[in-house]
């Protein structure tokens, strides 16, 4: 009775072990990928808590690199889109700036213009006002010096005084004595020294 009970034993031992050793060359197998073990007897071994992965569909495709490059490609075309966007934003930028310098500059420029055109005018005017000083100056040389004291007199000082320097300045330039000295004698004594005092204050 012992020896049978020992006999049947060892017989399931036996059958457990070749269970064991099946079993495991079917999964060493389906490691090798010789045999796919795993997705034919997934519910046995989902009993034993092995998970099975997820097979994949058209696993057998022969295009499945190319797909998987292609989304590689699809993928960096992606960034190198990113990558346009993100230069053309700061071209934008760039150019948002230099159009703005050159606004700066053309209000500089038309700055510069509106000053080189103010003392053009200024100059213009002038030369104007010394051509009629030295109209006027002729004028008076020409009269009897006590006429243009008189009419000197009825004058602002400050016109008094630019006939009197571009009178001295054109007797200069003629190499001649300059009348004003006598224009001064002739003149009210009060009025003649603030000439003076002005004239010396302002060569």
């Amino acid at each position: 009775m012992a020896g049978s009970t020992r006999s049947g034993l060892r017989i399931i031992l036996l059958i457990l072990l070749i269970t064991v050793l099946f079993l495991g060359g079917l999964l060493w197998f389906d490691f090798l990928g010789i045999v796919d073990v795993r997705y034919r007897f997934a519910p046995v071994l989902k009993l034993v808590g092995l998970e099975s992965p997820v097979k994949l569909e058209n696993s057998d495709d022969l295009l499945l690199l190319d797909k998987e490059r292609m989304n590689k490609q699809i993928q960096a075309l992606d960034i190198r889109e990113e990558e346009l966007t993100t230069r053309e934003d700061e071209i934008i930028l760039r150019e948002a700036e230099v159009q703005q310098k050159l606004e700066t500059l053309a209000e500089q420029e038309k700055s510069l213009s509106d000053r080189e055109k103010s003392f053009n005018d200024r100059l213009k005017e002038y030369e104007d006002r010394n051509r009629n000083l030295r109209q006027a100056s002729v004028y008076f040389t020409g009269m009897p010096p006590q006429d243009a004291v008189d009419r000197l007199l009825g004058m602002t000082d400050q016109d008094i005084i630019d006939i009197f320097r571009i009178t001295e300045l054109i007797a200069q330039e003629a190499g001649t004595d300059s009348i004003v000295s006598y224009w001064f004698s002739l003149m009210p004594a009060d009025r003649a020294a603030e000439l003076n005092r002005k004239m010396l204050k302002k060569p």
